[in-house]
């Protein structure tokens, strides 16, 4: 396994390994909650970069078996993906913009509010993590080789099973606000407003929403020149 292939197993490990398993309530007894958040912010960071600087030596080298193809995407999955993509984008950003009961360092805050679900996140409790799962998605429908499919398909899971356990913690922490907070949102996008237990509410996104669709649309008409694969083949 290559440079990359460490880099982004060591990256899902610490998210899936440690920040959802007990070993992460054993790291903060010893380090404590601010620490623990700092180093592994940190980390993780690290790794990131790690990760994108050993995805572009792959993509320079046209012999690395990483390029190979395992499948060919249809041409009619094309204009689906970009769309997903582009909504998962919009989506994250809003989600960092919008603080909530399962944002870090929110969470007793935004629980101590009369209404903690607002925004976005009357749609999911996590539109960060879902935002993530549907970039990774879109890029899978579009994209066979074998990097692709390590990377956006290993996001994917890890966010959604992320998602998961920022709902147990959550739960650990604040069983009665939590529980509250849950009987008026879903994991699930949009579940919790089909249900009835909740109502959209575009106000509220506001301009959290713009601005994710504004980083949405530049990273669209940028991505040619970034990472060498237009999304409109007109554009640089």
């Amino acid at each position: 396994m290559g440079s990359f292939g460490w880099a982004l197993a060591a990256f899902v490990l610490i998210h899936i390994g440690v920040s959802a398993t007990g070993a992460r309530a054993a790291l903060v007894g010893r380090l404590g909650e601010g620490l623990y958040r700092g180093l592994f912010s940190l980390i993780s960071l690290a790794l990131l970069v790690w990760m994108i600087v050993a995805l572009g030596a792959v993509r320079a080298d046209p012999f690395d078996p990483l390029n190979e193809a395992l499948w060919a995407p249809p041409a009619w999955l094309r204009w689906p993906g970009v769309i997903v993509a582009f909504v998962g984008v919009a989506m994250a950003v809003t989600g960092v913009a919008t603080p909530g009961p399962t944002s870090a360092g929110f969470e007793k805050r935004a629980l101590a509010q009369a209404e903690p679900a607002r925004g976005i996140h009357r749609i999911t409790r996590h539109p960060f993590l879902w935002g993530v799962a549907l970039w990774g998605a879109g890029h899978l429908m579009v994209n066979g080789e074998r990097f692709a499919l390590m990377l956006f398909g290993a996001l994917t899971l890890m966010v959604i099973l992320g998602s998961r356990s920022i709902d147990r913690k959550g739960r650990a922490r604040d069983p009665v606000g939590f529980a509250g907070y849950e009987d008026v949102t879903s994991n699930v996008p949009f579940m919790a407003i089909t249900q009835g237990r909740n109502r959209l509410r575009l106000g509220e996104i506001g301009w959290r929403g713009l601005a994710g669709l504004a980083v949405a649309l530049m990273l669209a008409m940028a991505h040619g020149r970034l990472f060498g694969a237009p999304v409109i083949s007109t554009w640089p």
